[in-house]
C-alpha cells in the first residue's frame, strides 16, 4: 500500500505462506493476500511482495497463466511491485538450511532464474512504478570464496538484462543483494566492499559498456541504477550494526537500497542456563538460525543454534542475537527479547529521510515459531505487523 509523502510502498513477503508450485502461489494471492488486504486497506490498492520459486516462475511465464494472474490482481485491487528471488527451491515443510543459498551467483542457473523474475515483474509492474527483486548475498560464505569473477560476471549480465528491459519497456527494475549472517556478503560493510571492489570498479564499468554499448559514464549509471542492497533489519541487528551508520555508508557510496526488509530477530540480553534452555524451543530443522554472540567487545559467530549451544557449555557470553525472524509487534517474549528496538530506529530514520521506495515485512518463520507465538490466524498477525509499521511511520 502507498504510504504518505515520500515514504514509499509497504507490503509483506508472501514467503510466509507455504507454496512451491504456481497453483499454490496463485491460491496464496487469491485467498490469503486478499484477506490481509481486507484487514489493512480495504478501500485502497494493495501491493504484493511476491515470492516465486524457480518452478512457479517457469509456470507463470506461460502466456495463459500470466494473463490469468494479471486479471486476478486487477479484480482484487492488487499489484506486484517487488519479488523475493532469494529462495530458488523448496522453502517450507522440508529441511532448507544452507540450501536456501543455492544456486549461488557463481552459477548460471541463478542468473537464468533472476532474469525470468525480471521479465515477469516487467509485465506485472504498474506504469510509473519502479520494481525490485531481492536475492541471495552472492553465495553461502564457504561457497563464495574464490568465485568473485564468476559472481561478478553473472551479476553484470543481469544488470544488462535489466537495462534492456528498461530500454524496451520503460520499466525500471533493480536487483537488491541481501547481506545475511554466514554468507559471502554478511554485513553492510562487506556489501559496500564488494560493490566498490567488484561491481563498480573500472573493469566492471568497462565490461558493462562492452555488453550494452554505453559510454563509461552511462555504464556506471546503469550499474548503480540496477544493482543495489536489500537492507534486512533483522540481519543487520544480528550483526550488531548501527543502522544509522549503515544507511549513511550506503548513501555516501551512492549504493541504492531498492528494498528495505522489515524484520526482527531474537535477542538474549542475558545469556543464562535458563534462557538458553528456553531458547531450545526455537531450534528447529527447517532453517538456519545463525547466532552472533557478544563477549565484551568481541563477537563470535555460529552457523546454527546447535553450534552456539555447544560453545556455551564451555564459554560464557554477555549477549546473543539469533537469526530467527519473529513478529514485529513483539518487543519482549516471556524469557528474552527481540531486536524490535533496532527496527524502530530504522523506521524513524526512514521517516526522517526515506531509505527505500519499497518496504517489505518479512516474517517467513511463522510456521516454525513455538505454538504459543502463533496462536492467531496468520493473516491477523500480518495485518498487525503492517499496522505496527504504519503507526511508527505516522503513515
Amino acid at each position: 500500500m502507498h504510504l504518505r509523502g515520500e515514504l514509499g510502498c509497504l507490503t509483506y513477503c508472501t514467503n510466509i505462506h507455504p507454496g512451491e508450485t504456481w497453483a499454490e502461489t496463485r491460491r496464496t494471492v487469491a485467498e490469503r493476500v486478499t484477506r490481509v488486504k481486507q484487514r489493512v486497506c480495504p478501500e485502497q490498492p494493495f501491493g504484493v511482495g511476491l515470492r516465486l520459486s524457480a518452478r512457479a516462475a517457469e509456470a507463470l511465464a506461460a502466456p495463459n497463466n500470466l494473463e490469468d494472474f494479471a486479471a486476478l490482481l486487477s479484480e482484487n485491487d492488487l499489484y506486484v511491485f517487488t519479488i523475493n528471488g532469494f529462495p530458488y527451491g523448496p522453502f517450507h515443510d522440508t529441511t532448507v538450511k544452507a540450501k536456501v543459498y543455492e544456486p549461488s551467483w557463481a552459477e548460471g542457473a541463478r542468473l537464468d532464474y533472476t532474469n525470468r523474475l525480471a521479465d515477469l515483474l516487467a509485465r506485472l509492474l504498474p506504469e510509473g512504478m519502479t520494481g525490485s527483486i531481492s536475492t541471495v548475498p552472492c553465495a553461502f560464505r564457504p561457497v563464495g570464496r574464490g568465485q568473485e569473477e564468476a559472481m561478478r560476471e553473472h551479476l553484470l549480465r543481469h544488470a544488462v538484462h535489466l537495462h534492456r528491459i528498461s530500454e524496451e519497456t520503460g520499466k525500471q527494475i533493480a536487483l537488491a543483494l541481501e547481506p545475511e549472517p554466514h554468507c559471502y556478503l554478511e554485513t553492510t560493510g562487506e556489501a559496500l566492499t564488494f560493490f566498490q571492489d567488484w561491481l563498480l570498479n573500472v573493469n566492471s564499468v568497462r565490461r558493462m559498456g562492452e555488453l550494452t554499448g554505453l559510454s563509461s559514464a552511462q555504464a556506471e549509471q546503469a550499474l548503480r541504477r540496477h544493482l543495489g542492497v536489500c537492507f534486512d533489519v533483522c540481519h543487520a541487528a544480528v550483526e550488531y550494526e548501527d543502522p544509522g551508520e549503515s544507511v549513511a555508508a550506503l548513501r555516501g557510496a551512492g549504493i541504492a537500497v531498492p528494498k528495505l526488509q522489515l524484520s526482527a530477530a531474537l535477542h538474549l540480553r542475558r545469556v543464562t542456563p535458563e534462557t538458553l534452555e528456553r531458547l531450545r524451543a526455537f531450534d528447529e530443522e527447517t532453517y538456519l538460525h545463525q547466532v552472533v554472540a557478544r563477549r565484551g567487545e568481541t563477537l563470535e559467530r555460529f552457523l546454527d543454534l546447535p553450534d552456539a549451544f555447544a560453545a556455551a557449555e564451555a564459554q560464557s557470553y554477555d549477549e546473543w542475537r539469533v537469526h530467527f525472524h519473529v513478529p514485529l509487534f513483539l518487543a519482549e517474549l516471556e524469557h528474552f527479547s527481540t531486536t524490535q528496538h533496532v527496527l524502530a530506529e530504522v523506521l524513524e530514520l526512514h521517516r526522517q529521510a526515506p531509505i527505500s521506495d519499497h518496504l517489505e515485512v518479512e516474517t517467513y518463520t511463522w510456521d516454525v515459531l513455538p505454538p504459543d507465538l502463533r496462536n492467531v490466524p496468520v493473516e491477523d498477525a500480518i495485518a498487525r505487523e503492517l499496522s505496527w509499521v504504519t503507526t511508527r511511520l505516522n503513515a
